[in-house]
């Protein structure tokens, strides 16, 4: 997978402070979890040895995302996450403020928090199996034709939440993203559910 983790959006970032403990405790544990199932991680023989998978939560000014190339990272804290106060998919560009540059999927993200307000937590996850199974398990599915971390797949994403009336499994595969999947919800509990709810139902296939 060629340029996986490389961000391709217009990049407006400014230094600024990490967020509270408080604010990243839960979803930083969610993602230490989903890095045990090696859903989030770094891996030399998997999309050119690049980190892949991130996290972020609803903040008050914007959300707070993981910053790039985080993924191999085992143990995260409040400096490897940037908050995201400004996300524009007409002109490609995201504005960010934190410790460190955002994930490439910034603007995927951005798609999700603006499509409903009930979305506190985005989980995007590289999982082989629940992939390669999305149709059988009956996940919404983006265009396999638009690629991760673009405008267009931010289109796609508001397609997606659009026509299946909010996406009620909350996940979703990306068919253009090897392995990539992305779970939301209102809090990382229940995003994180959406994934484990999927794992339970391939195990039954």
């Amino acid at each position: 997978m060629p340029n996986e983790g490389v961000i391709k959006f217009s990049l407006d970032f400014h230094p600024g402070p990490a967020p509270s403990t408080e604010v990243i405790a839960d979803v930083n544990r969610w993602r230490q979890r989903l890095f045990a199932l090696k859903m989030i991680g770094q891996d030399s023989a998997r999309y050119d040895g690049f980190g892949f998978g991130n996290v972020s939560v609803r903040g008050d000014d914007g959300f707070w995302i993981t910053g790039t190339q985080t993924g191999g990272l085992e143990q995260l804290d409040t400096a490897h996450y940037v908050l995201v106060i400004g996300a524009d998919t007409d002109s490609n560009a995201v504005t960010a403020v934190g410790p460190l540059k955002p994930s490439s999927e910034a603007l995927t993200h951005a798609a999700l928090y603006q499509a409903g307000v009930e979305v506190g937590c985005v989980l995007h996850v590289h999982a082989p199996e629940l992939w390669r199974n999305a149709a059988e398990l009956g996940l919404p599915l983006t265009d396999a034709l638009v690629p991760y971390g673009t405008p267009q797949m931010s289109d796609e994403v508001t397609r997606l939440f659009r026509e299946t009336a909010g996406m009620g499994q909350r996940l979703f595969a990306m068919g253009g993203h090897e392995d990539g999947l992305v779970a939301f919800g209102a809090t990382p509990d229940v995003a994180g559910g959406a994934i484990e709810a999927a794992l339970e139902r391939l195990a039954t296939l």
